[in-house]
Order: structure tokens, then C-alpha cells, then sequence
């Protein structure tokens, strides 16, 4: 039965939404991928979309897939770029990988406006600061 299956949980993966400069000195937004674990990661795959209500209106966006491969261990990797105008949307990156042949998945949900630099936290290994969700 369904209710019987435990699924395993993630541990030590986080998703973070950096502010940062560009090769012409512009501001963008990059979301990263962390392996916070002492052992890499593989057939590491993301799928992202934004959902919400923007001006009284149902907003989705398109979803997009990003195959990472191998996540290595203490390390990260970039899955997208993301745009301002999103901030306000519920904006989802689900995450599922293998480790010791095992799957997990779990999903990371950015709420509407908690991607602002009053909730920036310093981000392992990128050494600059975000918005992280573990």
C-alpha cells in the first residue's frame, strides 16, 4: 500500500538565489544547487516553474527541466538564471538525484517577495550571499 512506502528523506541539498554581477558590471539573478553532503550526487535533475496570483490574475510560468549529471560532494552547480519579475510568485525547484542507488526528490519553494536582500544569508562554497533553502 501506498501509506506502507517511506520515502527517504533529503538531507544536507539546498537551493539558493544569488544577486550578482555580471561580465558588464549588470545585475542578475543566478539560482544554484548545493551538495552540502561528503559524497557526490548523480543524475541530479531540476524542474522549475513559478504559479501565483499577479494583478488579481492566475500567473504560471513554463517549466523548465535542467540535468545536472553529478552534483560532487561540497560543491554546487548553477541550474538557472531568474528574472525580478518572478519574485512575486511561488517559485519552485523541484530537485531528484541518486545517492548509493537510492532516489530522492524534494521540492524547494521560493514564497512571493522572501527573495530580497533583508533575507540573505551567507552561501557555502559560492562565498557571496542569497537567499537559501535547505
Amino acid at each position: 500500500m501506498k501509506k506502507d512506502i517511506i520515502p527517504p528523506v533529503v538531507e544536507d541539498v539546498a537551493v539558493a538565489v544569488i544577486k550578482e554581477s555580471n561580465e558588464l558590471n549588470q545585475t542578475e539573478w543566478n539560482v544554484y544547487l548545493l551538495n552540502l553532503k561528503k559524497a557526490n550526487i548523480e543524475g541530479v535533475l531540476v524542474t522549475s516553474k513559478g504559479y501565483g496570483i499577479y494583478n488579481d490574475e492566475e500567473v504560471k510560468t513554463s517549466t523548465l527541466r535542467h540535468f545536472l549529471d553529478v552534483v560532487n560532494a561540497n560543491d554546487y552547480k548553477k541550474i538557472e538564471p531568474i528574472v525580478e519579475n518572478v519574485f512575486g510568485l511561488n517559485n519552485e525547484f523541484w530537485v531528484s538525484f541518486f545517492l548509493n542507488n537510492i532516489m530522492y526528490d524534494k521540492k524547494y519553494i521560493f514564497l512571493p517577495e522572501t527573495i530580497k536582500e533583508e533575507n540573505f544569508t551567507p552561501i557555502p562554497f559560492i562565498n557571496k550571499r542569497g537567499v537559501m533553502i535547505k
